[in-house]
This record gives C-alpha cells, sequence and structure tokens, in this order.
C-alpha cells in the first residue's frame, strides 16, 4: 500500500457541477438542490433509492436533464434490501480522486469507462446523513437484530472519503448547515471555497467519529446468550 501526501496544486474554487446526494433525512433538500441549479442549469445530481425519488420530484421537468440514478452511472443495480448502492469504485473514485493527477484522471475517465461503458466524474459536493442509529436503539425493547440492521455502511464510507479528499469535495451531513453552505457560495459568486470545504470536513470527520463510537459502544455492551441469540432464527 502506498501513502503520500497530494503534490497537486489544490484548487481554491470549484463550481458544483457534478453532486452525490444520499440522505435519510430530506428535509432542506429543496432549497438546496434549486440554487445549486440556479448558480449552475447544467450540474447533475446523482443518488438512489428515496432520495433519488425525492430529487426527481423536486427537479420537476429538469429531472431528464439534471438526475442520474446511482445505478445508471455505475451501471450495477442494487443488492436486494438497498444493502449495496454507492460501494462502488465509480463512487468512491469520483469522492477520492485528487484533481491534477494525470493518472487519477486516467482512472477516472478512461479505466472506469471500460468497466461500465462511461468515465467517472469528479464530484464537488457529497450531501449525506446516516441511519439514525442513535434513535434507533433508544427506543424501548428494541432488538439487537432492530439495532444491527440500522447501521449504516455505505453513508459513512462516502462521507469519511469526501471529508479525507476536502481538497477536492464539499461534503454536507447536516441539513442545518444548508444555509451557511449557501451563503457561501453566494459571496464566492457560486463556487465552493477551500475554507468553507474544510470547515465542513472536520464537522464530517467528527459526525463519523460519534457515530461509530455510538455503534461500538452499544454492541460491546450486549449479552451474547440474553440479548443477541434469542432473536436469531437460527438453523
Amino acid at each position: 500500500m502506498t501513502i503520500r501526501e497530494n503534490i497537486y496544486p489544490v484548487m481554491d474554487l470549484i463550481t458544483p457541477s457534478h453532486i452525490l446526494v444520499s440522505v435519510f433525512d430530506k428535509s432542506g433538500l429543496d432549497e438546496l438542490i434549486a440554487e445549486i441549479r440556479a448558480i449552475n442549469p447544467d450540474v447533475i445530481f446523482y443518488s438512489t433509492g428515496g432520495t433519488g425519488k425525492k430529487i426527481i420530484e423536486l427537479l420537476g421537468t429538469h429531472a431528464s436533464r439534471n438526475y442520474m440514478s446511482v445505478e445508471t452511472f455505475t451501471g450495477a443495480p442494487e443488492m436486494e434490501g438497498g444493502l449495496v448502492k454507492t460501494l462502488h469504485p465509480k463512487i468512491h473514485a469520483g469522492l477520492l480522486a485528487e484533481r491534477g493527477n494525470s493518472a487519477h484522471e486516467e482512472y477516472l475517465f478512461k479505466t472506469l469507462a471500460g468497466m461500465s461503458g462511461s468515465p467517472g466524474v469528479y464530484f464537488d459536493i457529497f450531501v449525506g446523513n446516516l441511519y439514525p442509529f442513535s434513535s434507533v436503539i433508544s427506543q424501548k425493547d428494541v432488538s439487537a437484530e432492530t439495532a444491527r440492521i440500522n447501521i449504516d455502511i455505505g453513508g459513512p464510507a462516502m462521507t469519511m472519503a469526501a471529508a479525507k479528499n476536502w481538497h477536492s469535495i464539499a461534503v454536507l451531513t447536516e441539513p442545518s448547515q444548508y444555509s451557511v453552505f449557501l451563503e457561501s457560495l453566494r459571496e464566492t459568486g457560486g463556487e465552493i471555497s477551500l475554507d468553507m470545504r474544510f470547515s465542513l470536513a472536520q464537522q464530517a470527520m467528527k459526525k463519523v467519529g460519534e457515530y461509530r463510537f455510538t455503534i461500538g459502544n452499544y454492541f460491546s455492551s450486549l449479552d451474547y446468550l440474553k440479548d443477541v441469540k434469542p432473536f436469531l432464527n437460527i438453523s
């Protein structure tokens, strides 16, 4: 495994052109999507499942121009139960790729095109929030099995990928951030500033850390024979 610092120039301002959206809480999407589309009428939103349906509804007649499903983008259908949708090289390369890195550009635009029939993209914004694990386990008499199925896998992976690569992408993790983010776009003439991307990355890293700590804390407190085994259909 090779780990190195980014040796390529970091862009100060990025125009929002490719937006990946995967949210449990869909509040505030109407204003976010409308304002980003007003800034760039050619913007494309990528999503799947219920989030995708909401975006199509909000875009209305513009959906055919400004929306692409993750399944269409990756060429891979989702696994039953929605368990595997965004865990795909075309998604994570778009979140992690360094701008200006010729090797990453070749991977995005040539290698991925050979795999899926179309090139990848640099995602400029990832909008995501996680399954409400804390609220699920706070319910009375919740079972360990209910808690287990409410563990978000793809969401934290995409959030941390985008936060790690804040040089290239902004990551929004809460609807409460949208108004500040949009105000920042207005101040820069419709572009995402480097300082805003770093601030959002800080918040995202903290959010993922707290989320994973809560999961680990909950499951480490369980007694297998009493809290787990009775709820399983064991063959």
